[in-house]
This record gives structure tokens, sequence and C-alpha cells, in this order.
């Protein structure tokens, strides 16, 4: 009888050994798969706290309030609701970031990972607005860099991570890649 084999490889949310880019006149549609997500949660009467310990963690002066996102080389923090928020980190360095987010919080947050829930897929093009409206009830127009909201895209809960005019990040559920990267795709198609 032979040794079962421990060879297990990788996949991309899209099922392949390696992160998948889709180009359709000025836009691009990409896959990524190095970065670590966490979700913070300030516990109720803890909320200073949480958020003292946050920032410390992150070296940031401020956390995002509603609708906003704030970044600094390392880390991207997208407010998800009151006293909640997301953080993502390049996964190579901060593969255990929740870990790290909740030894930092202890009892004052909630901190859960998040890396194998979400996929993600980076949109980049001049005219991100012509895709978006064809997608979900995000004015991209009225919307400037760092602005993040919750949002639906065919039917399943997504965040929008508005980088610049030029990127816009999707978080999305990982067990529904495939739908989503087929909608985006044909919004990036209809929008031309």
């Amino acid at each position: 009888m032979s040794e079962p084999s421990s060879d297990m490889q990788p996949l991309t949310p899209l099922g392949a050994a390696a992160p998948r880019v889709d180009n359709h006149g000025p836009f691009s549609v990409r896959e990524v798969t190095d970065t670590a997500l966490a979700s913070f949660a300030a516990r109720l009467g803890r909320e200073a706290a949480a958020e003292k310990a946050l920032t410390s963690a992150l070296e940031l002066q401020n956390l995002p309030g509603p609708g906003q996102a704030s970044s600094n080389s390392t880390f991207s923090v997208l407010w998800m609701g009151p006293d909640q928020w997301m953080v993502l980190a390049p996964h190579d360095s901060h593969e255990e970031l929740a870990a790290i987010l909740k030894a930092k919080a202890g009892d004052d947050a909630s901190v859960t990972e998040q890396n194998d829930a979400w996929c993600r897929f980076d949109l980049t093009g001049s005219g991100l607005e012509l895709v978006f409206e064809r997608l979900c009830p995000v004015n991209l127009r009225a919307s400037g860099p760092a602005f993040t909201t919750r949002t639906t895209i065919d039917h399943l809960g997504c965040l929008l991570f508005v980088q610049s005019a030029h990127q816009v990040t999707v978080l999305g559920p990982r067990s529904s890649a495939a739908s989503l990267h087929h909608a985006l795709l044909t919004a990036m198609r209809a929008a031309l």
C-alpha cells in the first residue's frame, strides 16, 4: 500500500495554480491572492481601547470613518460598520495578521482571520465608473480615493475599495469567486 501524497498545491479562488488576469479594452481585472485579511470589531464598552490598540498595531494616526479607508505602506483599513474594520496586509509578511491584532487588542476587540473567506479582484483602467454603474448602485463619479462601501454585485455581498480613479478593489465571498469574476468581466465588456 502506498503512502498518501502530501504534495498539496494551493489553488486560487478561481481554482487555478496562478492568479488570473483578464484584459478587455482599457480595463483589466486581476485576481489577487497575496493579501492577508482580518476583521476587527470593538467590543461594547471597550471601543476607545480597541481603537487605540488597532491604530497602534497598524501605525495609523486615526481609523477611517463611514465610507472611508486608510492606508500606509503596509496596511489598508476599510470601515465596515460602527467600530468595525477590515484590515488588509501583504500575506508574505503578515500571514498571521489576525493573531497579531488579537494579541494587541486582547479582550477589547473580536478579531477573526478572513484569509480564506474572501476573494479579491483589482480592476484597473480609465473609466471604471462605466463598469461599476453596471454592477452595483455605487456612484464612483461622486466618490474619491480611499472610499469604501459594502454593496451587492450579482447578488453577492461585496466590499468596494476605491484606491484611485483608475483602481478599484472588490472583495467578495471566496465560495462565489467564479460568479463574481464572471459579473466583473461581463460589466467590463458591456462598458465599451
